[in-house]
């Protein structure tokens, strides 16, 4: 019996399914000959023009010169449209909003930043305005309006919480609390978004083009003005019931007074307690006597070890629940630590009766946040745009 319209085997699902594997590949290596993507997926002559004439068509892929070098005629080279989709990806934080567009390669085009003190009384009621100026901004320098995106992604401290569409374990961030955040942001934009806690993005970054790009089984330790980790097991992120998996922030530890209040507690080192008033940058600050620079703070070898033995005790919970292969110490304390602080962390770990993870510091450059937000965006639009089943 034949196959009903769309289903698996039918020559429309394998003609998409082929368009895809094609779209990935030229996404993944860039321009390439139609001889080459048919080494590359297996597919005959005959059937990798008729995928290009089709993408052509659909305004997906182009011609961009030609291969020379090599016996015969010089054969066309064929490469992704970057115009035919653009997404935008956002981070929030305390002081602001930071946006980026891309388009659909990943290609930056534009880029806007907007200060607002986010517990100001003339910010916590106009969030969606906000991010609607940052991206306009970026839009604008992008040559861009908002009904070319595709995609919308913002990275925040806390996490959306599943059940209740609210975000939790960040109230330093008043604006953000609306149940309603999501449609309103979805208005001003005139697209689809996406919010998603800045430490999962920035795990998204670090499996992307950073030090966990060849680990399914890792956990990303993001040590800043807060703190907060991401658990990568099987490749996927592990979000939780509430989605607060990895605020170990709040993780009671030997010498930390306990965080109280449930996930309403201001997630800053001055909740009064957790891991985070421990090793958290003003935690770093204090010890060091108030020095501002953290990377002068940490060049003290007194504090250098204090702040690596309180790391330390802190991954050794999560190590002893996780197992994971890799530990990614990322944010401002560690990269002002550096490979000291890596190393000392490492050395305390040692003897213990734990599993003994890979121990690295990211070398991420620029924002692993909006990194991360990027590719998701990327992921999400490429999706959309790449599907050709109902074409």
């Amino acid at each position: 019996m034949a196959g009903t319209a769309g289903s698996p085997g039918t020559p429309s699902v394998l003609r998409a399914m082929n368009d895809r594997a094609a779209l990935d590949l030229l996404v993944a290596h860039g321009p390439l000959t139609r001889t080459r993507i048919g080494e590359l997926t297996g597919l005959s002559k005959p059937t990798t023009s008729q995928i290009l004439g089709r993408l052509e068509a659909a305004g997906l892929v182009r011609t961009t010169g030609s291969q020379t070098g090599r016996p015969g005629p010089n054969a066309l080279l064929y490469e992704i449209r970057p115009d035919s989709a653009h997404v935008a990806a956002l981070s929030a934080d305390p002081t602001g909003i930071t946006a980026v567009v891309a388009d659909i390669t990943g290609a930056e085009r534009g880029h806007c930043r907007i200060e607002a003190d986010a517990v100001a009384e003339d910010v916590r009621h106009r969030t969606a305005q906000l991010v609607a100026e940052a991206t306009g901004g970026a839009l604008r320098q992008a040559g861009l309006g908002p009904d070319d995106l595709t995609a919308t992604v913002i990275g925040t401290p806390g996490a959306i919480d599943p059940r209740t569409g609210r975000l939790r374990y960040a109230p330093h961030l008043p604006g953000w609390h609306s149940r309603a955040l999501r449609t309103e942001l979805a208005e001003v934009l005139g697209t689809p978004v996406s919010i998603e806690n800045d430490v999962n993005l920035a795990a998204i970054a670090e499996q992307y083009q950073g030090a966990a790009q060849d680990h399914d089984d890792f956990v990303l330790a993001y040590v800043d003005e807060g703190v907060g980790a991401a658990i990568v097991l099987g490749g996927t992120l592990l979000r939780g019931a509430t989605g607060g998996a990895g605020e170990i922030g709040y993780m009671p530890l030997p010498g930390a007074p306990l965080a109280r209040g449930g996930a309403d507690v201001i997630a800053r080192e001055d909740a009064g307690g957790g891991f985070q008033s421990l090793v958290a940058a003003s935690a770093v600050r204090r010890l060091a006597g108030g020095t501002e620079d953290l990377a002068e703070a940490l060049a003290d070898a007194t504090v250098l070890d204090e702040v690596a033995r309180r790391l330390a005790t802190g991954l050794a919970a999560v190590v002893a629940v996780v197992d994971p292969e890799l530990v990614v110490l990322s944010g401002q304390v560690a990269q002002a630590g550096g490979e000291a602080l890596r190393a000392r962390v490492e050395e305390e770990l040692t003897g213990l009766a734990l599993p003994r993870p890979l121990l690295r510091i990211s070398d991420l450059e620029g924002d692993p946040i909006l990194t991360g937000a990027l590719r998701t965006a990327l992921t999400q639009a490429r999706d959309t745009v790449f599907d050709t089943s109902n074409a």
